[in-house]
Parts: structure tokens; C-alpha cells; sequence
């Protein structure tokens, strides 16, 4: 992608509303989100290495990169890493560094520009760990080159991102994208939807979740690399990508977690490794109305928030409680109340607690959850599933959900509205 283009978001004013189809729809006539056509995918045979490119390999990506190595000398799945990618020549030079002397005998290939990665016919999977921003674009990109992605969370910026990739797999189920919200490996969650799809809560009217944290300077200071600069290390126009050219700053480059502009700070980065598992457990369908609160309390220098609170309506009759919070890490216990009983998720375990006038009638019982590594497990996961075509566990469609929740929470915090998400037309607004 020619990083002078035009954007591929698009950018609401706070009381405007966006449409892009779903449902059964395929949203390929808006010219700004084509849907690519992938061609077919055959199954591995047994012990068959599957070959897998690195897009971004900053923090997250290069440690992905190590992690999965171990697993490779560990003999979990048969596969080798192949490429890597990044705009930052340094990053780029340390990963293939690492990956080559960690795989002996293996060539990995190095590249600055994603769609040359993705040209590379002898790919089977890409791994895209890239700022969000560029999310949706090298996923699709990627899903249009043939290549299954497993792609980081937050699984885009915008709704609009969101429904574009979902679009893009329902024109091509025969492909994998794995997004990268771990706890959905934690057993407790496969259990609570079971218990809760058999009526032991009855009906499910009240949940609660967080993703707390404390520091003592602030959240995402990341070094800063004085080596790093545009038009000798860097390609800074490159990274700006689909969000349009602006100014070179350091501090965005290199904590761009703190930018409005960049990130929705805790509701994406922190939150949706929560709420993801926590929706799939209660599986009440499309948010319809999101409010959200909070402020600058103690880090006063980040231009995103450091603590937030947010309040999630579905269709299916649920309201779910999010706290967030980087200037305090006592979260909110792992919670859904139902008529007649509770259920606990604050440990590995999923316990259930009848409520006092249903004790007669519901018995209380607690299941003891296998124990996980589970960002290792949700990797292997993924590979498993390029491997064989069997679907993977952390799917668009959920992810999607997901994102109407933190683009709506993202817009009342800003406006200080309330949102609403029309499902059947795909529309955001204020409400």
C-alpha cells in the first residue's frame, strides 16, 4: 500500500453515522474496504513444516518471535519462521538476526514493505504484530495473498476495520485469522458458556469485569532509541500507513499506546482481553449501547486515558460493567450474575453459587480448569488450525463484537455521549 494514499478509515465526527454491511452482506462495494478473494487452502500432512512470516517486531513481535522459537526447539509444532518485517531497520536486522541463529538451516528473509513479505508463495501464515493502525490493511492484505493470519489485539481501531475483515472471512471461510486475545484458552470460559447455554443461571442479566494496573511514572513508557530517525532507520511514512502522513515525533513512534490518534489506550490494549472471553462465555449477541466515563488522574502527561469505566448493553437482555484502570490495580472481581445462580471466574476455576431463594433448586458445583500457558497455547492453537482447517478458537466474528464495544466506549469517552450500534445496518451514532 502506497503510504500516500488516502485512508481506509473511515473518521466519524462525533454525530455522524457510519454503515457498512453485515449480516449476510459483503460489503465489497465501498471502494475504501474491498473484499480480496483468497485462493483455496490444502491441509499439512503430519510432521509437513509450516512456514510463517513475522509483520512487526517491536515488543510485542519480537516477543512472539522468541516465545515461538522455544516452542519450535521444543518440538510443539513443526514449523519455521521464515521472514520477517518491519519499517524500523533495527527491529528488521535484530529479528532476522535472532530467528536465523535460533533455526539453523533455515533462510529468513527480511523486508521493510509487508506486501513483499506476503508475495512470497512458499508462505503459509503471518504472524501480524504491527501497531493497530495497521491492522485490518495487512490482514487483509495478507487474506488476499493466500497466507492465514494471526493477528494482535485490539483486532483494529474502528468498527468500521472491523467489519471489513469480517466481511473479508465470511467471503473466504476457508482461511484462519487467530486474533491475538489469549484468555480465551482459559477453560473457565469454555465452561461458563457451556453452563450457561443449559440453563443452570437461568437467564444471565449482569456481569463484571477489569483489567487494573499500577505504575509509578506511567503507562507505556517505553525506551526510547535515540538510533531510531526517518529516512535512515526509519520509514516513518510507512508506518503512518493508513492513517495518513503526520509530523515525525519519537515519543509517538515509540509509546504510541499514550495517542489518541493511535490507540484507544486501555479500552483496546488492556480491556479486550477480557471482555473477549467474558462475551463469549454469556454469547448475548451484538452490543447496542455503550456509555463510558473516566479521566487523566495520575498520568496527566498521557493524552489517552488512565482510568475508565464502561457500561455495555447487548441485544440479548445483558448489561456487562468494564473497569479500567493504569493508576490503580485493584480490578473488579471476574463475575456473571444470573436470576438464580452466579458464576466466579476470578481464579483458573469456574465456580457456580446458587442465589439464596434458588438454593432448593440449584445445586452449587465448581469444576476445576486444566491450567495453560495460554498466549503459547493460543499460537499453537492457530498453527494447528493452518495445519489442518479445522477453525480456530478466537474468531472475526466475536472479535468484531469485541470492536463495537471499544469503538463506541472510545467515542463516549471523547463526547461524552452515550453510542448506539444499529447491527442489521452496520450504523454507529450518538445517542
Amino acid at each position: 500500500m502506497n503510504p500516500n494514499t488516502p485512508s481506509r478509515r473511515l473518521v466519524l465526527s462525533s454525530g455522524a453515522a457510519s454503515a457498512l454491511a453485515i449480516g449476510n452482506g459483503i460489503a465489497g462495494q465501498d471502494a475504501k474496504f474491498p473484499i480480496p478473494s483468497a485462493p483455496d487452502k490444502s491441509p499439512k500432512a503430519d510432521g509437513e513444516r509450516i512456514r510463517v512470516g513475522l509483520i512487526g517486531c517491536g515488543g510485542m513481535g519480537s516477543g512472539h518471535l522468541g516465545s515461538m522459537l522455544g516452542q519450535r526447539e521444543a518440538g510443539k509444532e513443526a514449523f519455521d519462521v521464515v521472514a520477517v518485517c518491519d519499517v524500523n531497520q533495527i527491529r528488521l536486522d535484530q529479528a532476522q538476526k535472532t530467528a536465523t541463529e535460533r533455526q539453523e538451516g533455515v533462510e529468513v528473509g527480511a523486508y521493510g514493505v509487508h506486501t513483499e513479505l506476503l508475495a512470497r508463495k512458499d508462505i503459509d501464515c503471518v504472524l501480524i504484530a504491527s501497531p493497530e493502525h495497521w491492522h485490518a490493511t495487512m490482514s487483509v492484505d495478507a487474506i488476499a495473498a493466500g497466507k492465514d493470519v494471526y493477528c494482535e489485539k485490539p483486532m483494529t481501531l474502528s468498527i468500521e476495520e472491523a467489519l471489513w475483515m469480517r466481511n473479508t472471512m465470511a467471503a473466504n471461510p476457508h482461511m484462519r485469522l487467530q486474533v491475538g486475545t489469549q484468555y480465551m484458552m482459559y477453560e473457565k470460559y469454555q465452561v461458563a458458556r457451556k453452563w450457561i447455554a443449559d440453563g443452570r443461571i437461568g437467564l444471565p442479566t449482569l456481569s463484571q469485569t477489569s483489567y487494573c494496573r499500577n505504575s509509578k511514572n506511567g503507562e507505556w513508557l517505553y525506551g526510547i532509541d535515540p538510533k531510531v530517525k526517518p529516512g535512515t532507520t526509519l520509514d516513518w511514512d510507512r508506518w503512518c500507513g493508513p492513517k495518513g502522513l503526520a509530523e515525525f515525533d519519537t515519543e509517538v513512534y515509540h509509546r504510541w499506546r499514550r495517542y489518541r490518534n493511535w490507540s484507544t489506550g486501555i479500552i483496546g490494549d488492556l480491556l479486550v482481553h477480557m471482555m473477549t472471553p467474558l462475551m463469549y462465555s454469556l454469547d448475548r449477541g451484538w452490543p447496542i449501547r455503550v456509555t463510558a466515563s473516566g479521566g487523566h488522574y495520575s498520568d496527566k502527561a498521557m493524552e489517552n486515558h488512565d482510568q475508565v469505566m464502561l457500561t455495555v448493553e447487548f441485544e440479548k437482555e445483558h448489561t456487562m460493567i468494564v473497569a479500567g484502570s493504569t493508576c490503580n490495580e485493584q480490578g473488579l472481581e471476574v463475575l456473571i450474575r444470573g436470576h438464580e445462580a452466579n458464576l466466579y471466574l476470578g481464579s483458573n476455576d469456574c465456580e457456580l453459587r446458587p442465589e439464596r431463594i434458588f438454593a432448593d433448586d440449584v445445586d452449587p458445583e465448581r469444576h476445576e480448569c486444566s491450567r495453560v500457558s495460554p498466549q503459547e497455547a493460543l499460537r499453537l492453537n492457530w498453527l494447528h488450525c493452518v495445519r489442518t482447517r479445522e477453525q480456530n478458537i478466537s474468531q472475526v466474528d466475536l472479535a468484531t463484537q469485541v470492536m463495537v464495544v471499544v469503538d463506541l466506549a472510545t467515542r463516549s469517552m471523547w463526547t461524552g455521549s452515550a453510542w448506539g450500534f444499529d447491527h442489521a445496518t452496520g450504523q454507529a451514532k450518538a445517542i
